[in-house]
């Protein structure tokens, strides 16, 4: 019997990575967002800051300066190697136990595993919201920033993750075809009570 197998996808501020977790605690599963991350970072000797910008944007196509010399063939290229051993990881993870994924396009990397997918997402007052309340490194001490300048950083993060998420796997990030279940968190503050509702259906 294969494990079970949840991968949740979520804009930055919807509470996802929070729901992911207590999903987890709830039904006992393994639990694995950063980790991944840190892995990557082990396995190819980069700075787990620098893994997880290269995570989550879309690799930049270089071109050459026109100046006899293509500068940028001499710059590393390290997106490939992350991806790969991105790949290579989390498929590892879900071989090993029940557990649930957050991001990294996990729905589409174990999709022939048919994981149960779920997307989480929120309006932008209420993603504002919730980093003015966490005060936590998952919200980039948003409570200091003025509200034109978190709104700008949420945006600029939610297009990044869309971008790559769309890069790698040629499919819509959010579109609801490609999840299983959808919930918008707009106007819900207990998200463990939600957490509760959702292992039911999962």
């Amino acid at each position: 019997m294969s494990n079970k197998i949840i991968t949740i996808g979520r804009e930055f501020g919807s509470g996802g990575r929070e729901l992911g977790r207590l999903i987890a605690e709830k039904l006992n599963y393994a639990y694995y967002d950063r980790e991944i991350i840190s892995e990557i970072a082990k396995r190819t000797s980069l700075s787990e800051k620098y893994v997880q910008h290269i995570a989550e944007h879309k690799p930049v196509i270089p071109f050459p300066i026109h100046t006899g010399r293509t500068f940028w063939a001499v710059i590393p290229d390290y997106g490939q190697e992350v991806q790969k051993e991105q790949h290579d990881i989390i498929r590892e993870m879900a071989s090993k136990s029940d557990c649930v994924i957050v991001g990294r396009g996990a729905d589409y990397i174990l999709r022939e595993l048919k994981p149960f997918r779920l997307f989480v997402y929120s309006d932008i007052e209420s993603k504002i919201q919730r980093c003015r309340e966490n005060g936590s490194n998952d919200y980039e001490n948003g409570e200091s920033m003025t509200e034109k300048e978190l709104r700008r950083r949420i945006e600029q993060i939610n297009k990044g993750r869309a971008d790559y998420y769309e890069f790698y796997t040629g499919q819509k990030w959010g579109e609801k075809s490609n999840y299983d279940l959808c919930i918008n968190t707009a106007n819900i503050t207990d998200i463990a009570k939600l957490s509760e509702a959702v292992t039911k259906i999962c």
